[in-house]
């Protein structure tokens, strides 16, 4: 099966590795058109998603490409016309609250900045998980994860709900949808250091991908 990855080869390596672990074939592209022949979409990490989108204007985004923001839309979109499931990592997270008219705090405001910005390497920090959720069955109700944004989800998209928080500071680290087949996660668990977390960010993919 092919799991679509929405972004360029340079940008991609950890993504595309995760997915080979599993046996499947990625397929790097942004062509929005090619999603239809895979089985699953993965949005990837990136910069700031162009605060228009949102509604907003430029109040502290940055490393911004509105084009790339244009064509995993696109992607997503068309994902969503065949109900294919959506993975979305730090960015793509934000990317599916966007898409479903959600907003984005564009800068976080101390002690938070401190506590998930990128500074020589990931942030790591709890997370509380709500139960019953699909991450709750892999985790538990709390588990340790990275971070590696200076912005954050605002308000929900529609449909979608929060199924882990940080509890320093209520930032959203995931969300699923109610109805279709979408989960976002803040934190990268394609990088994620074992033994510095705890966390192993491969059951994400693992349980994801071969449960489609």
């Amino acid at each position: 099966m092919k799991i679509a990855i929405a972004g360029t080869a340079a940008d991609t390596s950890n993504y595309v590795s995760a997915i080979h672990k599993l046996g499947f074939e990625p397929l790097v592209t942004l062509d929005p058109d090619a999603i239809t022949g895979c089985g699953a979409l993965l949005l990837p990490g990136g910069g700031d998603i162009t605060p228009a989108f949102f509604g907003e204007e430029n109040h502290g985004s940055r490393n911004i490409d509105t084009r790339l923001d244009i064509l995993q839309m696109q992607a997503l979109a068309r994902a969503l016309e065949r109900r294919l499931p959506v993975l979305g990592i730090c960015k793509g997270m934000q990317l599916i609250n966007v898409s479903l008219k959600g907003t984005i705090l564009q800068h976080l405001a101390s002690p938070a900045l401190e506590r998930h910005s990128y500074d020589c390497g990931d942030k790591y920090h709890p997370t509380v998980i709500r139960e019953g959720s699909w991450l709750h069955r892999l985790y538990g109700g709390e588990t340790m994860v990275n971070s590696a944004h200076h912005q954050a989800v605002g308000r929900l998209g529609e449909g979608l709900c929060a199924i882990q928080t940080c509890p320093q500071d209520g930032c959203i680290e995931a969300v699923i949808h109610k109805t279709l087949p979408l989960l976002g996660v803040q934190w990268h668990p394609e990088r994620i250091d074992r033994e510095k977390s705890g966390t192993d960010g491969s059951k994400i993919f693992s349980c994801f991908f071969r449960n489609l």
